[in-house]
């Protein structure tokens, strides 16, 4: 899930303020510096407002909690875990990135959560030494740029394309049309997908970000006599497209990935969202490991949603390096390459690209029941 934002006015003065106002708070207790001999800071950064915050939050609450523990269990090992709200945008996440790493008490970072302000900050954060472990950045080629600092506990969208692709074919789809929004995000896994459908592909369509009228791509999906369409892109304009679509009498299947697992989805579709399917590869809440989602729902009142328990795992490999007696950039970058735990979302491992065990990696299929993103079905990797 990662929006890539193109802004022609402001971008530099948003991300000023940011950097000096509420970009950064202080999550998990304690002062800035760690405490004796053991602990450290740690950033978090992402989509914390916006548009797409709803999915971002459940995996910056999970790191969240995952900070508070260590600090109650560890009172001597302190670890100070500081948010920056890029909401989601490349050209806020760069200054920030620049202010981490100018920093040295920041010894990791957790992000991004997009692909966007992913690709755009990487080469900082590998300059400074700094490990980046995501919990939600998909865009297939992060990793294969040849980074060395740059780890993601999820599976990437050639992964997840190719399951859709197999639940499609399960579905017996005989005529997919694929729409997306152009973003870095959205058109890179809708063409992972077009590459796996073959004589299934009814028609293509590009939308732009912020549109709100749809007549002319709903006006294709009828001509195209689609029974299933799939939209790579983001809950802003999915909702009026798919109410839109509803509205045209259109009755074609709704599919998309997980930049559409937000509450928002379903809420801004006003009923038009029954019962279209959302994928992702992050675990349903009552199948992560240990206490994870009884403590998230007792932390925070609800139920984790998309990649709360990966946002757990992501914190999890700095508090365990901290524990491990790192004290450096170096020492806690070398620990993260050679990280080998099971985690509440999965077993963790990280090939020499930066991406988690492709045999670890799962893939769920969500429906949307009303106003609630259930899960409905593990789905088979292609």
């Amino acid at each position: 899930m990662r929006r890539s934002y193109v802004r022609v006015l402001g971008a530099a003065a948003i991300a000023v303020a940011m950097v000096g106002a509420a970009g950064c708070q202080d999550s998990g207790g304690g002062d800035s510096t760690a405490s004796g001999d053991c602990g450290g800071k740690i950033a978090i950064f992402g989509a914390f407002t916006g548009d797409n915050a709803g999915l971002v939050l459940p995996s910056l609450n999970g790191a969240k909690l995952a900070v508070k523990q260590h600090n109650e269990k560890n009172p001597d090992c302190k670890v100070t875990l500081q948010e920056f709200d890029t909401q989601g945008d490349p050209a806020v996440a760069t200054p920030f990135a620049n202010q981490i790493a100018g920093d040295n008490s920041f010894l990791g970072v957790i992000g991004g959560h997009f692909s966007g302000e992913s690709d755009a900050t990487m080469p900082i954060y590998q300059a400074a030494g700094l490990a980046m472990v995501s919990p939600s950045a998909t865009r297939t080629d992060l990793t294969q740029k040849g980074n060395t600092s740059f780890f993601r506990v999820v599976g990437h969208d050639g992964t997840q394309a190719g399951a859709v692709a197999t639940y499609l074919k399960s579905q017996n789809a005989a005529k997919v049309f694929l729409i997306d929004d152009g973003s870095a995000y959205g058109a890179g896994i809708t063409a992972e997908l077009g590459k796996n459908l073959g004589a299934t592909l009814a028609g293509t369509d590009k939308i732009q970000e912020k549109q709100s009228q749809f007549d002319a791509t709903v006006s294709k999906i009828k001509s195209a006599q689609a029974d299933f369409v799939f939209y790579g892109g983001y809950t802003r304009e999915a909702a009026p497209l798919v109410k839109q679509m509803r509205a045209a009498g259109v009755q074609a299947k709704f599919v998309g990935p997980d930049g559409l697992y937000d509450p928002a989805f379903p809420q801004g579709a006003s009923g038009g969202a029954e019962g279209a399917i959302i994928t992702c590869p992050c675990l349903p809440a009552d199948k992560a490991g240990g206490t994870f989602s009884a403590d998230y729902q007792k932390e925070y009142g609800q139920a984790p949603g998309s990649y709360g328990a990966e946002g757990f795992d992501g914190a999890q490999i700095y508090l365990d390096a901290f524990k491990d007696g790192k004290k450096t950039r170096a020492d806690i970058l070398a620990y993260v390459k050679s990280y080998d735990k099971q985690g509440v979302s999965k077993y963790i491992k990280f090939d020499d690209k930066g991406d988690v065990d492709p045999s670890k990696v799962v893939i769920w299929a969500y429906q949307i029941k009303g106003t609630e993103i259930s899960a409905l079905q593990e789905l088979k990797l292609s």
